[in-house]
């Protein structure tokens, strides 16, 4: 199985975030750090709420 793709409005926002952090951040070891940050935001999210969902379908079972 692949990896599940996020939904493309994050996409964007992710793509916008990293033009603003290289634009205006000029320490490329602090760009690689805050972009990181951006996405482990998004992917713990996305995690957590794949977990919630299979919680839930286990206890209907």
């Amino acid at each position: 199985m692949g990896k599940k793709k996020l939904p493309k409005s994050i996409r964007k926002f992710i793509r916008q975030e990293k033009a603003r952090i290289r634009r205006e951040v000029l320490d490329i070891a602090k760009q690689r750090e805050l972009i990181a940050q951006l996405y482990s935001k998004f992917l713990s999210k996305t995690n957590s709420t794949k977990n919630d969902n299979e919680i839930k379908n286990q206890n209907t079972k």
